[in-house]
């Protein structure tokens, strides 16, 4: 975990950052090792370390997962000008306590016969390593620290960056 940040801390910057993205880049490893990155809607319950997604259990990530649990997450906050990158191991649950938690009416645009249907499978991500880069401020603020960073040869940053164990 970096030295200036606690876990809590860094769990409730993480989640500041994210909070408000709807979608994340989930990506997983097929059985040559290539790389698979799909869209997935966020189920916004907050972050604990974990993150959640409900999925088809009939479907190319969930046998990635199956077979390699390694994935990675990427959040893109354009409003802010926020990006954060996750990494960690995934796991399926069938849980129709978990599903009935995370289920939003929403959801029901990807699964038609609702958060009953015998094919939605949740995905818990437990997140082990965060990183981010978030730029200051309004566009005046982050062309002024862009340009402080091109004046000063890149002794001033032009925004935040960390990486972070969980």
């Amino acid at each position: 975990m970096d030295n200036e940040m606690s876990q809590s801390e860094a769990m409730a910057k993480i989640w500041d950052l994210i909070r408000d993205v709807k979608v994340a880049m989930l990506t997983t490893s097929g059985p040559q090792g290539e790389l698979r990155s799909r869209p997935m809607a966020s189920q916004e319950i907050g972050f604990d370390g974990d993150l959640w997604f409900l999925s088809r259990q009939q479907s190319g990530k969930v046998e990635e997962i199956e077979h390699g649990s390694r994935v990675s997450l990427t959040y893109v906050n354009n409003d802010r000008h926020a990006y954060v990158a996750l990494s960690g191991r995934a796991e399926l649950s069938q849980s129709r306590e978990k599903i009935n938690e995370l289920w939003k009416p929403i959801d029901a645009a990807w699964f038609p016969q609702g958060k009953d249907d015998p094919d939605v499978i949740a995905i818990k991500v437990t997140v082990e390593e965060a990183e981010y880069w978030e730029a200051p401020g309004n566009a005046l603020v982050r062309g002024y620290h862009l340009l402080k960073a091109v004046a000063t040869q890149g002794k001033s940053q032009p925004g935040e960056h960390k990486k972070i164990e969980l």
